[in-house]
């Protein structure tokens, strides 16, 4: 069975930092994509960030390229998204989630659906 624990959330002003983690197990596609989701207020789910568990290949939404950072240790089974420069806009809640490589066309994308996810972990940016 698949377990997605995120943690790292929490209130932090404008321009901040944070890093989210995520660590998982039960994870038995030999080659999968780690993502990360995120749901504000009022929004509809918004994919933010993939990783290919193969090459270790990234992709990024628009929204966060530049000032996220997607990473996994794979000894600690744990996926990294690492957040610079916040804005109130990326106030949300923040889920991991993984899908089968091979049900994803073979190539990871930050705006793929997922197989399994997170309770997610909530961040908030103040102004």
């Amino acid at each position: 069975q698949v377990q997605l624990m995120e943690s790292g959330g929490g209130s932090v002003q404008a321009g901040g930092s944070l890093r989210l983690s995520c660590v998982a197990s039960g994870i038995t596609y030999g080659r999968y994509c780690m993502l990360w989701y995120r749901q504000g207020p009022g929004k509809g789910p918004e994919g933010i960030a993939s990783l290919d568990s193969g090459d270790d290949s990234t992709t990024y939404a628009i929204s966060v390229k530049g000032r996220f950072v997607i990473s996994r240790d794979n000894a600690k089974n744990t996926l990294w998204l690492q957040m610079d420069s916040l804005e109130p806009e990326d106030t949300a809640m923040y889920y991991c989630a993984v899908e089968d490589w091979v049900t994803s066309s073979n190539y990871c994308h930050y705006d793929d659906a997922y197989d399994h996810r997170g309770q997610g972990t909530q961040v908030t940016v103040s102004s």
